[in-house]
């Protein structure tokens, strides 16, 4: 690969200048005392030497410059060009002291981020293998456990048979639930999944939602409610069969970590004239401080141990925010803990152009 030189002469231009300055001043003096010439004679020599200095030591010192400095300031190029730096190494290369020194400042501190980003990715890449082997290994090994219950003689049992298909059957839900799952975030972050915007009435699906999560409430004897329960319908517009994910999964959270006999409550706020705001709150144990920032990574559970027994994939918050960033749409989450804990979203109105007719 040719590299180009960029040459400099700012360090020759004042190098040289100092050395003819100097030369000279002493030149005149000297002439002026020894030789007792006059003073405009003193004077124009003193000039001519000035110019003959000045540029004899600015083309060696340039010279010097290139043949020793560039060769030592080239091979700081062509160490770190062998760390294959494309922006650092297509750039000229500059005998400018101050210059290099930026630019090798720039080159270390960019490699420092992109280091410790690897770090970051290669920890998160861990973790997840982590998470996703655990999740799947948990319903493989409970079906696993029973169909080989039943074929170590169990089988002749109707009873036992039919209890045992059962529950390997919902190992297999399971399975095929954290599949679709992870099927739909990779989706999601690599912006494969189309959303099919449409208008649809907000406060209907929140109700929606509601009859379909309500025997999962009455289990915990939570109830669900509007915060205002006359609310009136308002048209919004995004992908309804996503919303309505979104809406079941944070409901479905509120209930889980709901307690016995709360309260979820839904409400829709007028943001502003183009926006509204969605606001899922509970009563039940609320989320420590240390784990919100974490609430939406994938697999991330606040209780290691108890809400693996809950069931679901781990990455229902993960889905919730990516469907709400594909809407270009913002997610927010507080919560108090042993108090609750409150998700709300952003959605655009529906805005219904009205033409003027043409006479």
């Amino acid at each position: 690969m040719k590299i180009n030189f960029k040459k400099t002469y700012k360090f020759a231009v004042i190098s040289a200048l100092y050395i003819s300055l100097f030369a000279a001043f002493f030149v005149i003096v000297l002439a002026k005392a020894m030789f007792k010439f006059p003073l405009q004679t003193v004077l124009l020599f003193g000039l001519v030497f000035l110019f003959i200095i000045y540029t004899f030591s600015f083309l060696v010192i340039q010279y010097r410059v290139e043949r020793f400095i560039y060769r030592r300031v080239k091979k700081i190029y062509d160490d770190i060009s062998l760390l294959e730096s494309s922006t650092f190494i297509d750039q000229p290369i500059t005998t400018d002291m101050e210059a290099l020194t930026r630019e090798v400042k720039k080159f270390a501190t960019d490699k420092k981020l992109e280091i410790e980003m690897l770090k970051i990715r290669e920890e998160y890449r861990r973790e997840f293998l982590g998470n996703v082997s655990h999740e799947l290994k948990t319903p493989l090994f409970t079906v696993q456990g029973y169909l080989s219950t039943l074929l170590d003689g169990a089988m002749e049992d109707k009873t036992i048979r039919k209890k045992y298909l059962k529950r390997a059957e919902k190992g297999v839900e399971r399975l095929i639930y954290i599949v679709e799952d992870l099927d739909m975030i990779t989706k999601l972050e690599v912006g494969d999944l189309n959303l099919e915007f449409s208008e649809f009435d907000i406060v209907e699906l929140i109700q929606n939602v509601f009859d379909l999560l309500e025997m999962k409430a009455d289990k915990k004897k939570i109830t669900l409610a509007f915060d205002n329960y006359h609310i009136q319908p308002i048209s919004v517009k995004g992908d309804k069969d996503k919303i309505q994910q979104v809406l079941e999964n944070l409901i479905v959270n509120s209930i889980k970590y709901g307690k016995e006999g709360g309260l979820t409550e839904v409400s829709v706020i007028n943001l502003t004239k183009k926006k509204i705001l969605i606001r899922i709150s509970d009563n039940g144990e609320g989320i420590e401080k240390q784990n919100i920032p974490r609430l939406f990574e994938r697999f991330y559970r606040v209780d290691k141990s108890g809400s693996r027994s809950e069931g679901g994939s781990g990455l229902g918050l993960a889905i919730v925010k990516h469907i709400i960033e594909a809407h270009k749409e913002k997610i927010y989450v507080e919560s108090e803990f042993g108090i609750g804990s409150e998700f709300s979203f952003t959605l655009k109105k529906f805005q219904q152009i009205n033409l003027e007719p043409i006479d």
